[in-house]
């Protein structure tokens, strides 16, 4: 091809006579290297050019998918419902999509409503987790509250309903607990959804000994971190009814088959004697001293017929609670996301967190750095805007991450062996 536009461009008689073959050549040589390197200079150009252009597409063709995702809920099929709300859920727990859902909200929180009235079992859990992601996508203005406020009476209603599925009604108590820390205004919602909540976990609702049934310990672990998570904006008149003796109602589950359950009582025990110091009340009742010998035997406790994780787990968890209720000192923790980082130095804000990563998995990093009201809560100020040049410094090589991760697990191999003791177990 060059050859010949070469040659119809120079016209019959440009060429030479004394080396026609060679100038065609040398001619098809200039035009192949120049047409080469124009090839060379444009990929980086065009690949600009492209990502820019195809980002629109992108953002089309993942709105269209939710919009379908969202005509599916009122599909006739249980299965086709179910799927439309798992995709659903992996979408907003993985994205920020505010302002696409504050125009969809009304038709999305019908659809869920009837997904949780006439679903069974998986798709009604499906919905409450959905529509807990929905609250937060939502925030806490007045379209939150409204949604909250329209839903409450049917989450109550399932949570509530002891022929339910025990995963419908775990999600529903997560869900009550969230929508309700987000959105709700009124003391007396708040008031409400405690008092609701505290029935599923409290000793008359866990069995005659006391402890909760293992085949219902989730459904008793929601409950009692939904509580837990609303006892944290409570104001001080409700925590002191708290604090003279429903805080009592905790120490029969630390008894419990579930080590979930025992490590959940505990860091809320702790929790409440946080927020006694708080407002500078005294604990100091004839049951504290029996909590702190139940705390000491959790703190090493050694039976062989539990899991060995589970024991490893439990002695570490409570001996931090032991420390702070004997000497109020916390073990802080630091949260990294992207360029930022948070420390939880309160029990409180654990438990906050630890609600959050629940319901977000493993988006929990995505909306602490995109989602405003997520970083309101935990007083990150406003999303960091940054540029390329600034997210391609912030991105660490394979090699530096190994680099990293050897000399961390060297330096933590170093501190454990010099206080761990083989025989601790047995003694």
């Amino acid at each position: 091809m060059p050859r010949s536009r070469r040659a119809a461009r120079r016209g019959p008689g440009s060429a030479r006579a004394g080396s026609p073959a060679s100038e065609e050549e040398a001619g098809s040589e200039v035009l192949s290297h120049c047409s080469s390197a124009s090839e060379g200079a444009s990929p980086g150009e065009e690949a600009a050019g492209s990502e820019v252009a195809a980002e629109p597409c992108q953002e089309e063709e993942a709105e269209d998918r939710l919009k379908e995702h969202m005509d599916n809920l009122l599909d006739k099929s249980a299965k086709m419902r179910q799927a439309a709300l798992q995709s659903l859920r992996v979408a907003f727990s993985s994205k920020t999509l505010s302002e696409f859902l504050l125009e969809r909200r009304l038709t999305l929180t019908d659809s869920l409503e009837k997904c949780l009235k006439k679903g069974k079992g998986e798709e009604q859990a499906l919905a409450g987790t959905v529509l807990t992601l929905l609250c937060l996508q939502m925030g806490s203005g007045p379209e939150g509250e409204e949604m909250f406020h329209s839903l409450k009476p049917l989450l109550i209603s399932i949570l509530t309903d002891g022929m339910a599925s025990p995963s419908a009604r775990q999600s529903c108590a997560m869900a009550l607990g969230v929508c309700c820390y987000i959105a709700a205004a009124d003391l007396e919602d708040l008031v409400s959804c405690l008092s609701c909540l505290e029935t599923v976990f409290s000793p008359s609702s866990t069995g005659e000994g006391g402890s909760a049934p293992a085949q219902h310990g989730p459904l008793h672990c929601s409950a009692l971190q939904s509580w837990s998570l609303l006892l944290t904006i409570c104001p001080p008149s409700h925590i002191k009814s708290v604090l003279d003796n429903r805080w009592l109602k905790l120490l029969p589950l630390l008894s419990s088959s579930s080590v979930t359950l025992r490590i959940l009582a505990g860091e809320t025990i702790a929790l409440v004697f946080e927020l006694a110091q708080d407002m500078e009340e005294d604990l100091c009742h004839q049951d504290t001293e029996f909590l702190r010998a139940q705390l000491k035997v959790l703190a090493t406790e050694s039976n062989k017929y539990r899991a060995k994780t589970d024991r490893r787990k439990q002695r570490s968890i409570f001996r931090d609670i032991l420390r702070f209720i004997e000497s109020g000192e916390y073990q802080e923790e630091t949260i990294r996301f992207g360029l930022e980082c948070m420390y939880l130095d309160s029990w409180a804000r654990q438990r906050t967190y630890q609600v959050f990563k629940e319901v977000l998995g493993s988006g929990i990093c995505h909306h602490l750095q995109n989602n405003e009201l997520l970083r309101e809560i935990f007083g990150l100020g406003p999303p960091l805007v940054l540029d390329a040049a600034a997210l391609k410094a912030s991105k660490v090589s394979r090699f530096e991450k190994h680099l990293y991760n050897s000399a961390a697990f060297k330096a933590r191999t170093k501190a454990r062996s010099r206080v761990r003791d083989k025989r601790a177990d047995v003694l």
